[in-house]
């Protein structure tokens, strides 16, 4: 082996023990109820947009193998979550999803469908947890210990790889979306209410998929 290779092997080995670290600090959470056998990790994508469901992820990580990288979705790139979606998804995981579209949303409120979707991805999964670590949330009518963390996403391995999949999953949704609906750029905003998508929505009128009580001030009277 030449000095370039020892070096480019050092420097990997290094930035894999400097990883390692920073996921160790992301399992304070997981190491407190290491007595549990399943520790799940809860989170949820697509409050905010004007389009498109809600989604909730849940996630029992194994604990026999680290996945390397795994962090708040909104801190990776759109081809770094599908890789650690991928990951997560063959990892022997144990994965649940929950999807509440804009009918019920706007029937029940976003608040009220965002617990509703994370009692559904909990109720999918293949084993009951015996804690759950949500992002911010105590979920109503669940009866499992809960342990909501604030910014949990950035805190937990289990919450991270939890976002990661209700992104992913509400990601791929809205792809579909865009090609059912066309000239609403679905595909590139996901639903959220940027400019070019209120100038569809005030242009073209909403779709069913459209949050009634969320664009009712960008449409016309």
């Amino acid at each position: 082996m030449n000095k370039r290779e020892e070096s480019r092997q050092r420097k990997a080995e290094e930035r894999q023990k400097k990883e390692l670290l920073r996921l160790k600090e992301m399992s304070v959470y997981e190491e407190k109820y290491k007595l549990c056998q399943y520790i799940c990790g809860i989170d949820e994508a697509g409050r905010g947009p004007l389009a498109g469901p809600v989604v909730a992820g849940a996630v029992i990580l194994p604990k026999d193998r680290p996945i390397l990288y795994l962090n708040d979705s909104k801190k990776l790139s759109a081809k770094k979550r599908e890789a650690l979606y991928n990951e997560i998804m063959t990892s022997g995981a144990y994965v649940g999803v929950g999807i509440i579209d804009a009918g019920q949303i706007d029937e029940i409120n976003i608040l009220q469908a965002t617990y509703e979707a994370m009692r559904e991805a909990v109720g999918k999964l293949p084993v009951k947890p015996e804690v759950l670590l949500n992002d911010a949330v105590t979920i109503p009518d669940v009866d499992i210990l809960q342990v909501p963390i604030i910014k949990g996403d950035g805190k937990s391995v289990s919450i991270a790889a939890a976002s990661i999949i209700a992104k992913v999953t509400r990601d791929r949704i809205m792809e579909e979306y865009d090609k059912k609906y066309p000239g609403y750029g679905f595909a590139a905003h996901k639903g959220y209410g940027t400019k070019a998508h209120i100038e569809a929505l005030k242009e073209q009128g909403p779709v069913p998929i459209h949050r009634k009580t969320f664009i009712k001030n960008f449409i016309k009277k």
